[in-house]
């Protein structure tokens, strides 16, 4: 059996976000997250770039470092990684195979997303990692990974507004809900956050008394190379916004260092050198072109995306984006468009996908003077036409990690 057929027995989502679910399976397991010393990470954006620093740090300074992510681009497998290696298909397989066998049938039945976190803390426990690297996949408070007693650190990168459907309708409901993986007497690193959001932190720290970082983004010294605290490092992730995504890093990496945990400066310069992260400011060739993608999904990942994408100069911008019907397409549209840009719009294989039409409406009524609006059927249709504009144009895909996700697997398969 596959991995996808493995899981295509548990719901995707709960119909109600609950910890119970998950702290059943866990104790039928043997309640292997006690066994792990981690690190908590939640936040809007950020998240998935700050695990990727700290789990180079950590492995660089010589530690089996197990890292959890959600969700995958192109396969199951990239969820669980130990040193950058992702978890072999087959082991993955059994591990479902042996999880699945102990559920309860009397019991409600767990989400796909419980089912593969289980997996993932029983990996790791088995492995024996030195030390696991957890993202939330939604909020924080009622998620799947928020099952520790005592993390070493916990982490909030940004809060903005995302999710409001599950997480509340505004950013300080949302804040609630990630602060909610905050623990008594746990140290906490915190972001850059909108004030309605730092308040709700805030609060919440006092409470359950957290010694708290509250990190400013690094300095900015030359292209691709920071300064924070006094250390200077190579940026190998593109943006500005990882001006701030580092510093939270070695915010986590000196919080460690205080607990015993030993690491140099030579080693976060190493570590911060060798991250990489899929699908995240990648400039990839298709066609003998080269194409940017992001999974910019969300305004405030539109922002930093447009900023990026200003900094480049280039002639003529073409957006390829497909778009989720949950997400804010307004606030993204006036994040990302600008007078001249084309714009092909497609949509999300798979997933609850806006209708490309209504997306073009919007985004004609946002931008009027865009240079050309077009629909396509599918993403490499409206690639395709992308590329018969002028050749010194800029090509991005956005809009859905799902739809970047897609083009990187259909790329790997020759496409």
């Amino acid at each position: 059996m596959t991995i996808d057929s493995l899981l295509q027995s548990f719901q995707r989502f709960g119909v109600n976000l609950s910890l119970e679910r998950i702290k059943n399976l866990l104790e039928i397991l043997g309640n292997p997250q006690d066994k792990i010393p981690i690190i908590h990470v939640t936040g809007t954006n950020g998240k998935g770039s700050v695990c990727a620093y700290l789990s180079s740090i950590l492995s660089t300074a010589g530690y089996k470092v197990g890292r959890y992510i959600s969700p995958h681009l192109i396969d199951w497998t990239e969820r669980i990684s130990i040193n950058g290696e992702n978890i072999e298909t087959a082991t993955l397989e059994n591990l479902l195979k042996d999880i699945e066998s102990l559920i309860d049938p009397q019991q409600e039945s767990p989400t796909q997303f419980e089912v593969i976190t289980a997996a993932a803390w029983l990996y790791f426990a088995m492995e024996k990692v030195d030390i696991a690297v957890i993202e939330v996949g939604l909020g924080g408070r009622l998620d799947a990974t928020n099952v520790c007693a005592q993390p070493l650190v916990t982490v909030i990168t940004s809060i903005s507004r995302e999710h409001w459907q599950n997480l509340g309708p505004t950013v300080a409901d949302i804040a609630g809900e990630k602060a909610g993986i905050l623990k008594a007497n746990c140290p906490a690193v915190i972001g850059q956050l909108p004030e309605s959001a730092r308040g709700v932190v805030r609060e919440r720290i006092k409470l359950l008394n957290c010694p708290t970082v509250w990190v400013e983004a690094a300095e900015k010294i030359a292209d691709n190379r920071a300064k924070y605290q006094g250390l200077e490092y190579p940026l190998s992730l593109a943006g500005d916004f990882q001006l701030t995504n580092s510093a939270i890093a070695i915010a986590v990496v000196n919080i460690l260092r205080q607990q015993g945990w030993q690491i140099s400066d030579e080693v976060v310069q190493e570590g911060m050198a060798k991250t990489r992260w899929l699908g995240r400011l990648q400039t990839v060739n298709w066609c003998q072109r080269e194409i940017l993608i992001d999974g910019a999904h969300n305004p405030a990942a539109a922002m930093g995306l447009r900023q990026y994408v200003d900094g480049l100069k280039a002639p003529k911008i073409i957006w390829v984006m497909g778009i989720l019907s949950t997400k804010d397409h307004r606030e993204i549209f006036q994040a990302l468009l600008k007078k001249s840009d084309s714009l092909y719009l497609v949509p999300v294989p798979d997933h609850s996908s806006a209708n490309p039409e209504n997306l073009a409406e919007l985004a004609a009524s946002i931008c009027p003077e865009l240079s050309h609006l077009e629909t396509c059927s599918d993403l490499f249709l409206g690639l395709k036409k992308a590329l018969q504009e002028s050749a010194d144009s800029q090509i991005i895909l956005c809009g859905s990690l799902y739809l970047v996700g897609y083009f990187l697997g259909s790329l790997f398969q020759g496409k």
